[in-house]
């Protein structure tokens, strides 16, 4: 096995003060990577996406519950299938009640969606203990935010895949953020593959979004209509 180096303290703080330099360097870049992404343009949604959930079948607007910014995590479950895709699974293992709560506080709903009917979708849930609302995605949705492809729908991560002509249909991951301004719901942001492994926490969600965390430090500035502190407890 290739273990690290053995060396003396001073030369271990010597090394983790050059690499806190290359840390410190990469959490700048990273803000304004998050400020290039809040820039974006936004894209209405005019079509009538229906998705079917605990209560009834619901237009997208539902989703976002009292929030206005919403979240959904595309979860790999297909009509036919039985269980979730284990990758997605894992992620929905780490997400707890206590994330869900910090992004409410922060105006922004977090839900799942996949292609397999409610009752398969409730079933899984239950099995896995999760508390987190998950709605069947009804219609073209998910193959408009690409996250299901085939011939005819055979785009993925901004690129087009090449697919054969008798293909079934194949289950992505992804994730896609939403804002509402009054009675309008537009499409702001989608990531895909390697794009949505970093995410967990709520910072990491809330960075998705058009509104970011919502604090003071942020650029552009003005966009949120209500400002926090830069508070973990997520309380003020």
């Amino acid at each position: 096995m290739a273990l690290p180096d053995v060396v003396t303290r001073e030369q271990w703080l010597a090394a983790r003060t050059e690499l806190l330099a290359a840390e410190k360097a990469a959490t700048r870049s990273r803000d304004a990577l998050n400020a290039r992404r809040r820039e974006l343009p936004m894209v209405l949604i005019d079509q009538d996406y229906r998705f079917d959930g605990e209560q009834s079948i619901v237009p997208l607007a539902a989703l976002f519950g009292d929030s206005r910014q919403l979240i959904i995590q595309h979860v790999m479950f297909g009509p036919s299938w039985d269980a979730a895709c284990p990758g997605c699974t894992a992620s929905v293992d780490e997400l707890s009640d206590g994330v869900l709560r910090h992004l409410r506080s922060r105006d922004t709903e977090f839900v799942l969606a996949s292609r397999a009917p409610l009752a398969k979708l409730q079933k899984y849930a239950a099995s896995r203990g999760w508390t987190v609302p998950w709605y069947s995605a009804l219609g073209d949705f998910n193959y408009d935010f690409q996250v299901t492809v085939d011939a005819g729908h055979p785009d993925y991560n901004y690129r087009r895949e090449d697919i054969a002509a008798d293909a079934e249909p194949a289950e992505l991951p992804g994730v896609s953020c939403f804002l509402r301004d009054g009675g309008r719901v537009f499409h702001t942001y989608s990531t895909y593959a390697r794009g949505t492994d970093v995410l967990g926490s709520s910072y990491s969600l809330l960075d998705l979004t058009a509104l970011g965390r919502q604090e003071d430090w942020e650029q552009p500035a003005g966009r949120a209509p209500r400002l926090h502190g830069a508070d973990p407890t997520f309380t003020d």
